[in-house]
């Protein structure tokens, strides 16, 4: 039960610690998975500075990261320690320029 605890902190140091940070397969300059890779474009797109978290280097963390955000899938995008969404969101966003909104504020 702590080592839950301990990986839940962990995540929400990480998320509370930087300003954008993406959870996701593999890492940025070698994206594990297509909507990953979409992420980590749209990101770079909007000459964001971000954080990556590979969950797919340790099973605590892919499942911690699921768990405190109650969403079932990678990548998921923390702005400011706000849970964002994962790929499809991040694109709908970027799409209606909400995105760059929500990073620029």
């Amino acid at each position: 039960m702590s080592e839950e605890l301990t990986m839940q902190e962990q995540i929400k140091k990480t998320v509370e610690d930087n300003t954008v940070v993406l959870f996701m397969k593999g890492n940025a300059n070698f994206p594990q998975c297509g909507f990953s890779g979409r992420a980590i474009q749209i990101l770079q797109s909007l000459d964001t500075e971000f954080v990556t978290v590979d969950v797919l280097s340790n099973e605590e963390v892919r499942q911690g990261i699921k768990e405190y955000s109650n969403w079932p899938t990678i990548p998921q995008l923390y702005v400011k320690g706000e849970f964002l969404g994962g790929s499809d969101i991040m694109t709908e966003m970027y799409e209606s320029g909400e995105l760059k909104q929500t990073l620029d504020s």
